[in-house]
Protein backbone atom coordinates (compact mmCIF):
# COMPACT_ATOMS: atom_id res chain seq x y z
CA UNK A 1 0.00 0.00 0.00
CA UNK A 2 3.19 2.59 0.64
CA UNK A 3 3.36 2.22 -3.47
CA UNK A 4 -0.23 3.90 -3.49
CA UNK A 5 0.41 5.93 -0.89
CA UNK A 6 3.17 7.31 -2.31
CA UNK A 7 1.23 8.33 -6.26
CA UNK A 8 -0.84 10.59 -3.27
CA UNK A 9 1.96 12.05 -1.33
CA UNK A 10 1.14 10.50 1.78
CA UNK A 11 4.08 9.06 3.93
CA UNK A 12 2.61 5.71 6.19
CA UNK A 13 3.99 4.60 9.09
CA UNK A 14 3.39 1.18 10.42
CA UNK A 15 2.20 1.05 13.78
CA UNK A 16 3.92 -1.66 15.79
CA UNK A 17 0.26 -2.95 17.60
CA UNK A 18 -1.12 -6.58 17.84
CA UNK A 19 -4.44 -6.04 15.97
CA UNK A 20 -7.19 -7.40 17.99
CA UNK A 21 -9.61 -8.37 16.10
CA UNK A 22 -13.60 -9.46 16.93
CA UNK A 23 -15.72 -12.19 15.21
CA UNK A 24 -18.68 -10.02 14.11
CA UNK A 25 -20.93 -10.42 11.09
CA UNK A 26 -19.81 -7.70 9.43
CA UNK A 27 -16.33 -6.13 7.85
CA UNK A 28 -16.93 -3.10 8.88
CA UNK A 29 -17.59 -4.07 12.26
CA UNK A 30 -14.56 -5.42 12.88
CA UNK A 31 -12.41 -2.88 11.40
CA UNK A 32 -14.17 0.19 13.15
CA UNK A 33 -13.63 -2.05 16.99
CA UNK A 34 -10.34 -2.36 16.25
CA UNK A 35 -9.33 0.97 14.82
CA UNK A 36 -11.19 2.38 17.75
CA UNK A 37 -9.50 0.30 19.88
CA UNK A 38 -5.73 1.15 19.29
CA UNK A 39 -6.92 4.83 18.82
CA UNK A 40 -7.99 4.73 22.50
CA UNK A 41 -4.22 2.73 23.61
CA UNK A 42 -2.16 5.56 20.99
CA UNK A 43 -4.50 8.78 20.61
CA UNK A 44 -2.49 8.57 16.89
CA UNK A 45 -4.74 9.49 13.78
CA UNK A 46 -4.80 5.41 12.02
CA UNK A 47 -6.19 3.14 9.76
CA UNK A 48 -7.08 -0.46 9.87
CA UNK A 49 -8.32 -2.97 7.36
CA UNK A 50 -10.16 -5.90 7.44
CA UNK A 51 -10.77 -7.81 4.67
CA UNK A 52 -12.70 -11.18 3.45
CA UNK A 53 -13.81 -13.55 0.52
CA UNK A 54 -17.06 -13.91 -0.22
CA UNK A 55 -18.34 -16.78 -1.98
CA UNK A 56 -21.87 -16.54 -3.47
CA UNK A 57 -22.96 -20.08 -3.78
CA UNK A 58 -21.63 -20.54 -0.35
CA UNK A 59 -24.07 -18.00 0.96
CA UNK A 60 -21.24 -15.15 1.31
CA UNK A 61 -19.14 -17.64 3.26
CA UNK A 62 -16.29 -17.01 4.43
CA UNK A 63 -17.02 -13.51 4.41
CA UNK A 64 -15.61 -11.79 7.40
CA UNK A 65 -14.43 -15.28 8.64
CA UNK A 66 -11.93 -15.60 6.54
CA UNK A 67 -9.14 -15.43 8.99
CA UNK A 68 -9.97 -18.17 10.77
CA UNK A 69 -11.39 -20.19 7.63
CA UNK A 70 -7.99 -19.83 6.09
CA UNK A 71 -6.29 -20.93 9.49
CA UNK A 72 -9.03 -24.10 10.01
CA UNK A 73 -10.30 -25.30 6.54
CA UNK A 74 -7.46 -23.41 4.14
CA UNK A 75 -6.98 -23.76 0.47
CA UNK A 76 -8.24 -27.29 0.94
CA UNK A 77 -11.46 -27.33 2.62
CA UNK A 78 -12.93 -24.58 0.58
CA UNK A 79 -12.05 -26.44 -3.09
CA UNK A 80 -13.51 -29.41 -0.80
CA UNK A 81 -16.78 -27.30 -0.16
CA UNK A 82 -16.77 -25.97 -3.93
CA UNK A 83 -16.48 -30.11 -5.33
CA UNK A 84 -19.41 -29.80 -8.43
CA UNK A 85 -20.06 -26.27 -8.07
CA UNK A 86 -20.54 -24.98 -11.41
CA UNK A 87 -21.30 -21.67 -10.05
CA UNK A 88 -18.10 -20.24 -8.84
CA UNK A 89 -18.59 -16.52 -8.57
CA UNK A 90 -17.19 -15.12 -5.45
CA UNK A 91 -15.77 -11.17 -4.36
CA UNK A 92 -13.33 -10.13 -2.12
CA UNK A 93 -13.92 -7.13 -0.16
CA UNK A 94 -11.92 -4.91 2.23
CA UNK A 95 -13.23 -1.93 4.80
CA UNK A 96 -10.72 0.47 5.90
CA UNK A 97 -11.60 2.25 8.82
CA UNK A 98 -9.95 5.88 9.32
CA UNK A 99 -9.54 7.54 13.10
CA UNK A 100 -8.51 10.55 14.38
CA UNK A 101 -9.51 12.79 16.81
CA UNK A 102 -12.56 14.55 15.31
CA UNK A 103 -14.09 11.38 13.07
CA UNK A 104 -14.13 7.57 12.05
CA UNK A 105 -14.85 7.08 8.56
CA UNK A 106 -14.42 3.62 6.69
CA UNK A 107 -14.12 3.30 3.27
CA UNK A 108 -14.62 0.14 1.06
CA UNK A 109 -13.43 -1.73 -2.14
CA UNK A 110 -14.51 -4.94 -3.72
CA UNK A 111 -12.96 -7.09 -6.91
CA UNK A 112 -15.58 -9.79 -9.04
CA UNK A 113 -14.34 -12.72 -10.08
CA UNK A 114 -14.01 -16.96 -9.43
CA UNK A 115 -12.63 -19.99 -7.70
CA UNK A 116 -10.51 -21.79 -9.60
CA UNK A 117 -11.13 -25.67 -9.61
CA UNK A 118 -7.45 -25.68 -7.89
CA UNK A 119 -4.81 -23.54 -6.48
CA UNK A 120 -2.33 -21.48 -9.00
CA UNK A 121 0.34 -19.12 -8.16
CA UNK A 122 3.07 -18.51 -5.20
CA UNK A 123 2.91 -15.00 -4.96
CA UNK A 124 0.31 -13.19 -2.30
CA UNK A 125 -1.25 -14.86 1.01
CA UNK A 126 -4.63 -16.45 2.47
CA UNK A 127 -6.98 -17.53 -0.61
CA UNK A 128 -5.23 -15.31 -3.77
CA UNK A 129 -4.02 -19.00 -5.10
CA UNK A 130 -8.04 -19.90 -5.71
CA UNK A 131 -9.29 -16.48 -6.91
CA UNK A 132 -9.45 -15.03 -10.15
CA UNK A 133 -10.45 -11.66 -10.90
CA UNK A 134 -13.11 -10.67 -13.67
CA UNK A 135 -10.63 -9.84 -16.75
CA UNK A 136 -8.02 -12.33 -16.11
CA UNK A 137 -7.26 -15.74 -16.51
CA UNK A 138 -4.58 -15.68 -13.65
CA UNK A 139 -5.29 -16.02 -9.56
CA UNK A 140 -4.04 -12.62 -7.45
CA UNK A 141 -1.15 -15.36 -6.41
CA UNK A 142 0.07 -15.62 -10.32
CA UNK A 143 0.67 -11.79 -10.37
CA UNK A 144 2.70 -9.40 -9.50
CA UNK A 145 1.93 -6.68 -7.08
CA UNK A 146 1.31 -4.47 -9.38
CA UNK A 147 -0.39 -6.28 -11.46
CA UNK A 148 -3.00 -7.67 -8.30
CA UNK A 149 -3.08 -3.85 -7.49
CA UNK A 150 -4.84 -2.52 -10.81
CA UNK A 151 -7.56 -5.43 -9.39
CA UNK A 152 -7.39 -5.30 -5.32
CA UNK A 153 -10.03 -4.91 -3.56
CA UNK A 154 -7.62 -3.57 -1.00
CA UNK A 155 -5.83 -0.80 -3.00
CA UNK A 156 -9.66 -0.08 -4.23
CA UNK A 157 -10.53 0.88 -0.39
CA UNK A 158 -6.85 2.61 -0.10
CA UNK A 159 -7.36 4.73 -3.15
CA UNK A 160 -10.72 5.53 -1.71
CA UNK A 161 -9.55 6.67 2.13
CA UNK A 162 -6.35 8.22 0.69
CA UNK A 163 -8.71 10.79 -2.12
CA UNK A 164 -10.81 11.71 1.35
CA UNK A 165 -7.56 12.48 3.40
CA UNK A 166 -5.87 13.98 0.56
CA UNK A 167 -9.02 16.50 0.03
CA UNK A 168 -9.33 17.62 3.44
CA UNK A 169 -5.57 18.66 4.47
Amino acid sequence: MSQIADEYGVKLEILNAQKIEIQADSLEEVARYSALLLFEMYRVPLVVDDSGLFIEELKGFPGPYTNFVKKTLDIDGILRLMTGVKQRRAYFETVICYVDEREVRTFSGRVYGRITERPSGEKGFGFDPIFAPDGSDRTFAEMTVDEKNKYSHRAKAFRKFLEYYTGRQ
